[in-house]
C-alpha cells in the first residue's frame, strides 16, 4: 500500500509540473515590453508567408508494356535458311528478320510465272485475231481463262514464298534469337520478339474512392528502380469502365514517351497521378507547432510580439507546407525559436550573423523563407 501511495504521489506531482510548463509556454500572457517581468525578448528567425505550387497526388504501382509487342513465329514447317538480325537491333517495318528454306517453292514459282507469260501471249494473239474477225469468241474466252488461271497460280505460289519470309510488321526493337540457321521450325515456333518501346504503356489500379478525381489527360510522374532519381512524365489515356468488385479498384492506363528507350516492357513502375494543381500560401514546415490535433504557428506582429495562431494545413512537400487558412500573404512566421515562445512573448528577429550562429546551434536553419 505504501508503494502504491508513493506511485500515486509521483504521478500527481508530474501532472502538476506538466500543467505548469504548459501554462508557462502556451497560456501565460506576457507583460508589456520586451523584457518586463524579467523576461528577455526571445531571439528568433522568421520567414514571410509566401506562395508555392502544390498538387494532390494519387500513388500507385504499375507494370510497363510496350506500345506494340509481338512474337515473330514461323508460318510453315521448314528449316531456317537465314537470320538477318542481332538481338537488340532496331528495325523498320517490313524488315526481313528471317528466311525459311524455299528452294522448292521458288522453283515452282518460276515455273508458274513462265506458264503465266505463255498464257498471256496466247491471250494477246487470240485477242488480236478476234479484233480482226479471225478468232471465235470461244477461243478468246479460252485464252482469257488460261491467262487468269496462270495468274492465280502465280499469286498462290508467291504467297507460299512470302510465308517463308518473316518480316517485322512495325518498327521496333528485336529480342534475342530463339533459333539457329538450319533449325527445323513449324507454325507457331517463336523466332524472336519485336517491341515498339518508343512509347510505354503503364497499367495500374486506383481505389474506387478516387474515381471521381480521375480523368483522361491527367498528368503523371513515374519512376523505376533502375534509374533512381529520374522522373518520367506522362499522362492518363484510359480508365476502365468497370470497378473490380473484389479489390474495389479501377484499372487505369497511362502513356510515357520513351524516346531514349531506357524503359523496357515488364518493368515495375511507381506512378503518381497529379490532380488539382494550384498555387497556395505556404510556410516552412519547421514553423509548425503541433498541439493535440491542431497546428499552430507564431506570427510576429508589428509590436514585435509573438501571436500564436491556429492554421489549417494542406499538402506537404519536403520543407514546405500548404496553408489553407489562418494566415495572410506577407505575414512573418517564426521558423527557429518556437520552442521558447509563448503567446504574447516579446521577440527579437535575428540578424544574419545571429541567424547563422543560431542555425549552427540547431544543426541548420535560415532566416529566409522558401522561394515561391
Amino acid at each position: 500500500m505504501r508503494t502504491l501511495g508513493t506511485f500515486l504521489f509521483l504521478c500527481a506531482f508530474a501532472a502538476v509540473v506538466a500543467a505548469a510548463v504548459y501554462f508557462e509556454f502556451f497560456l501565460a500572457p506576457s507583460g508589456k515590453g520586451g523584457d518586463e517581468g524579467g523576461r528577455q525578448a526571445v531571439l528568433v528567425t522568421v520567414a514571410p508567408v509566401g506562395s508555392h505550387d502544390f498538387v494532390d497526388v494519387i500513388e500507385a504501382i504499375g507494370t510497363a508494356k510496350a506500345n506494340e509487342s509481338i512474337e515473330l513465329t514461323a508460318k510453315a514447317t521448314e528449316t531456317i535458311g537465314a537470320l538477318n538480325f542481332e538481338g537488340g537491333q532496331q528495325v523498320e517495318a517490313g524488315f526481313v528478320v528471317a528466311e525459311l528454306t524455299s528452294r522448292e517453292q521458288s522453283a515452282d514459282l518460276a515455273a508458274a510465272r513462265a506458264e503465266f507469260n505463255e498464257a498471256k501471249l496466247n491471250f494477246d494473239r487470240a485477242n488480236g485475231l478476234s479484233a480482226k474477225g479471225f478468232a471465235t469468241k470461244a477461243l478468246l474466252d479460252q485464252a482469257v481463262s488460261a491467262r487468269d488461271s496462270a495468274a492465280a497460280k502465280v499469286r498462290s505460289l508467291e504467297s507460299r514464298v512470302t510465308d517463308r519470309l518473316i518480316k517485322a510488321p512495325f518498327a521496333g526493337v528485336l529480342g534475342l534469337r530463339r533459333v539457329s540457321v538450319g533449325s527445323l521450325v513449324k507454325p507457331g515456333d517463336i523466332i524472336t520478339t519485336l517491341d515498339d518501346i518508343s512509347l510505354i504503356k503503364v497499367d495500374f489500379t486506383v481505389p474506387e474512392v478516387f474515381l471521381g478525381a480521375l480523368s483522361v489527360g491527367m498528368p503523371i510522374r513515374a519512376g523505376v528502380e533502375a534509374y533512381p532519381g529520374r522522373v518520367f512524365a506522362g499522362k492518363v489515356v484510359g480508365i476502365d469502365t468497370r470497378v473490380d468488385p473484389v479489390s474495389r479498384a479501377v484499372a487505369v492506363r497511362a502513356e510515357i514517351p520513351n524516346g531514349d528507350g531506357v524503359l523496357r516492357s515488364g518493368m515495375l513502375i511507381t506512378v503518381s497521378v497529379l490532380k488539382n494543381p494550384r498555387v497556395s500560401l505556404s510556410v516552412p514546415e519547421q514553423s509548425l507547432v503541433p498541439l493535440n490535433d491542431q497546428q499552430y504557428v507564431y506570427v510576429v506582429a508589428g509590436d514585435m510580439k509573438a501571436e500564436r495562431r491556429e492554421v489549417k494545413i494542406g499538402t506537404r512537400i519536403p520543407g514546405i507546407v500548404e496553408i489553407v487558412s489562418g494566415l495572410k500573404a506577407g505575414e512573418k512566421v517564426v521558423v527557429d525559436g518556437t520552442i521558447r515562445l509563448r503567446p504574447g512573448a516579446g521577440v527579437k528577429i535575428a540578424g544574419p550573423k545571429e541567424s547563422e550562429h543560431k542555425g549552427n546551434d540547431k544543426g541548420g536553419g535560415e532566416a529566409a523563407g522558401p522561394r515561391s
